[in-house]
């Protein structure tokens, strides 16, 4: 079995589900563009917990619409894909083993941060998912050291998906359309996390938040991008970062994706 990449994506609103864009399109691709997995390790910015990180252990995990104000088509949705309860057991043996406890949730199903991508990269539902939880105020380095802690995943065709977004400051939408302009701070911040990134810069990256310029302009708080830190760790302390793909949507949601190998 050929080892997975780890990749990271940008969810960005749940209209990405039915609105065309750059980034739905991507995202439409790439799951015929990677080796099919055995299973998905989704990690989600929606879904945080507190002191450790928790497994999904359920058989058939429901669809989470985890949002409101949006067209009642997307809460029609329904995403049915297998649950993955054997690897949330490896998963949490393999952080036991790094010294991390696990927690375990019977019933957690898929927030949109896992099933809004899975259902463009999946369509047919047809791969078994598993989500792993963030930790609540958990920072860069925790994370890092979660995923390093799963990198074995990738040798047993378990893709290792984190779902966030590479900016998201909600406070500076002001409804403006899908292709809005983008301003300094967001296309700013973004070339930096991809400097940084190709260079393997794991340092400056675990202090983004002082040395990138408008990370806290970008991130308000910072969950939305602490699932790229688990994907990072995942792929081993020699990673290579593959930008997969950059756009921006509504001016201030960078829909950026990388791959880690």
């Amino acid at each position: 079995m050929s080892r997975l990449p780890t990749l990271f994506v940008s969810h960005g609103s749940p209209m990405l589900a039915l609105q065309d864009s750059p980034a739905r399109r991507f995202l439409a691709g790439l799951g015929a563009a990677l080796p099919r997995p055995r299973a998905v390790l989704a990690v989600s910015a929606h879904w945080e917990t507190i002191g450790a990180p928790a497994l999904g252990y359920a058989t058939r995990p429901a669809t989470i619409h985890d949002f409101g104000g949006f067209p009642p088509a997307l809460y029609r949705i329904d995403y049915p894909a297998p649950g993955a309860p054997e690897v949330a057991g490896r998963a949490a043996a393999l952080l036991q083993a790094a010294g991390l406890a696990a927690g375990r949730d019977p019933g957690r199903g898929l927030d949109h941060g896992a099933w809004v991508p899975l259902r463009l990269m999946y369509p047919d539902a047809d791969v078994p998912v598993t989500q792993l939880s963030i930790l609540h105020r958990g920072d860069p380095s925790a994370h890092l050291r979660i995923g390093r802690a799963l990198a074995a995943l990738r040798e047993e065709g378990v893709l290792v998906l984190a779902s966030g977004s590479l900016t998201h400051n909600l406070h500076a939408y002001r409804g403006q359309g899908v292709d809005a302009p983008v301003p300094d701070w967001v296309a700013g911040f973004g070339d930096w996390m991809a400097a940084r990134l190709a260079a393997n810069d794991q340092a400056a990256l675990l202090d983004y938040r002082r040395a990138a310029p408008h990370a806290v302009q970008n991130h308000p708080t910072d969950e939305h991008l602490l699932p790229l830190f688990v994907a990072l760790g995942a792929a081993g302390p020699d990673a290579r970062a593959t930008r997969l793909h950059a756009s921006v949507e509504h001016g201030v949601l960078a829909m950026d994706a990388y791959a880690f190998q």
